[in-house]
C-alpha cells in the first residue's frame, strides 16, 4: 500500500479526500500511480501536467517521474503557477 496525502483545498476538491490508501502491485512512478488509479487519483493529473503541484515522496521533494514502491508516502501540495513562474513579483 501507498499512502497518498493531498494538501490544499484545490487538490482536495479534485479528488474528494485528503488521505487515500492505494494498493501497489509493483514499483512505479508518481505519474503512473495516478494514471493507474483514475477513480481515486485522476483529478490530480491535470495539476501534475500543468506543474501546479509540489510532489514529495517520503518527505523528499520529487517529481512525476520519482519512483514509488510499496510502503511509500506520496504527498501532493497545490502550488499556484502565478506565484512561482518567475514572471511576476509576489506582493509583499
Amino acid at each position: 500500500m501507498v499512502t497518498v496525502l493531498v494538501l490544499g483545498n484545490t487538490l482536495r476538491d479534485a479528488v474528494g479526500e485528503g488521505e487515500i490508501e492505494v494498493s501497489l502491485p509493483a514499483p512505479t512512478t508518481v505519474k503512473r500511480l495516478v494514471e493507474a488509479n483514475p477513480d481515486t487519483l485522476g483529478g490530480l493529473l491535470r495539476f501534475i501536467i500543468s506543474r501546479e503541484t509540489l510532489i514529495t515522496v517520503n518527505k523528499k521533494i520529487g517529481s512525476e517521474d520519482s519512483p514509488v514502491k510499496d510502503g511509500d508516502q506520496v504527498k501532493f501540495s497545490f502550488q499556484s503557477r502565478a506565484s512561482y513562474d518567475g514572471t511576476r513579483d509576489i506582493p509583499t
